[in-house]
């Protein structure tokens, strides 16, 4: 750490370097933090949560409850132990609560003023934060498995939502409408993906085993199917047969500059694809541990070199070298099974949820952080004058200013 920023102060290095390796340090170093827990608000298992991009300080949580909670993940008591505090929720006792399990939250990605949520009641909210009342409710006719907005987007306001019937619905937030349908899939489809790099294409996967990645702006189907076996761009006349797994396919997530696209199976493999040829990179990830009947939700880290992969394994956490499948560490401390984790980029830390499936529930949200304080003589600290406002430098980096000093 301090070669990094003596390199970066003479401008012999990258400032990006550094920040790269510090990403990739604190990950590796992650372990459950002992002074870190959250408001236990919900009454059964939580299924989803989502941290907002804006500020990266509130998470949405949702659960098999009909439960949503909002959480203040910052600190500012100037206490090292600390409880994040449930700022607002939409209970039990709201008349607009779903009625039963919430699927998937997730912030607009531009403003925090917004939230979506969807549910096993059929119904999608498009929520204002302010008064915790749904700006729009949009009725389906199954249960609905996933739903997301593009991060990226500003053409277009759409949410892709797959449900049990096999066609994916697009809804447009500007007129309240589901505008389109794409059809491609013979089964329920669990999980919906927008690419983080161009904001018309679509990842979709479904429990008749295949991937389907369109772009919305065509109206000839989809662009192509993951096929695991050839690994190449699938015609239109084999097509029926190319799978991406053995099983369902129950996960999705573009890595953050969309080149690849990671999926998860109840085959127990996870595989990595190039998304703009379809082809299967081969990569060997050995067993990863997949019972879910739903939407498996895992995470890819931002920043790092490498980038690591978080999958929920059971009750751990597995971490995996995003390019050569190495099994980096498992992240435990959970009693029962994980049911989805996200990663807080600005705080190398991974907000992991699990529900106990004995007599009494208990639902827990465990930190692990990879913030380590350092033992640093005065001097050394001194002699370096790092500029702490400086903003190439960002809040996850500043590992000194919880450094304890000694003479």
């Amino acid at each position: 750490m301090l070669g990094f920023l003596t390199a970066r102060q003479s401008g012999l290095d990258d400032p990006l370097r550094m920040r790269r390796a510090e990403s990739t340090r604190r990950v590796l170093s992650l372990t459950l933090d002992p002074d870190r827990d959250v408001d236990r608000i919900h009454g059964n298992g939580i299924n989803t949560i989502d941290i907002e991009a804006v500020e990266g300080r509130y998470m949405l949580s949702g659960g098999a409850d009909g439960v949503i909670v909002i959480y203040d993940l910052e600190n500012y008591s100037g206490k090292l132990q600390y409880t994040c505090k449930a700022v607002c929720t939409v209970g039990r006792s709201s008349r607009h609560v779903h009625k039963f399990s919430v699927e998937t939250v997730q912030w607009y990605p531009f403003d925090t003023g917004m939230f979506v949520s969807s549910s096993f009641d059929k119904t999608m909210k498009v929520w204002d934060t302010e008064t915790l009342k749904p700006a729009e409710v949009f009725q389906f006719e199954g249960n609905v498995y996933s739903h997301h907005l593009s991060p990226i987007a500003r053409k277009h306001s759409l949410v892709a939502v797959g449900t049990n019937n096999p066609k994916i619905q697009l809804c447009d937030l500007k007129s309240g409408s589901r505008i389109h349908v794409l059809q491609g899939h013979r089964a329920e489809v669990l999980s919906v993906r927008w690419s983080p790099r161009y904001e018309h294409i679509l990842a979709t996967a479904s429990a008749d085993s295949k991937v389907n990645v369109w772009d919305v702006r065509r109206a000839s189907g989809s662009l192509f199917t993951l096929d695991q076996h050839n690994g190449e761009k699938s015609k239109a006349s084999a097509e029926a047969v190319n799978t991406a797994h053995n099983g369902r396919v129950n996960g999705l997530c573009f890595t953050s500059d969309g080149l690849y696209l990671l999926t998860t199976g109840t085959d127990d493999r996870m595989r990595l694809w190039n998304s703009a040829s379809g082809e299967n990179t081969l990569v060997n990830y050995g067993k990863v541990c997949n019972e879910s009947r739903k939407k498996l939700q895992f995470a890819v880290s931002r920043g790092c070199s490498p980038d690591f992969v978080f999958v929920p394994c059971g009750s751990s956490v597995a971490v995996y070298a995003l390019h050569t499948g190495e099994l980096v560490t498992m992240l435990r401390g959970h009693y029962n099974n994980v049911d989805c984790c996200e990663f807080h980029q600005d705080h190398q830390a991974t907000p992991l949820f699990y529900f106990d499936l004995s007599s009494v529930p208990l639902m827990v949200l465990l930190l692990y952080s990879g913030d380590k304080p350092l033992a640093l003589p005065k001097s050394t600290f001194l002699s370096i004058n790092v500029n702490f406002s400086d903003t190439v430098l960002p809040n996850c980096y500043l590992t000194l200013l919880h450094a304890e000093f000694t003479c």
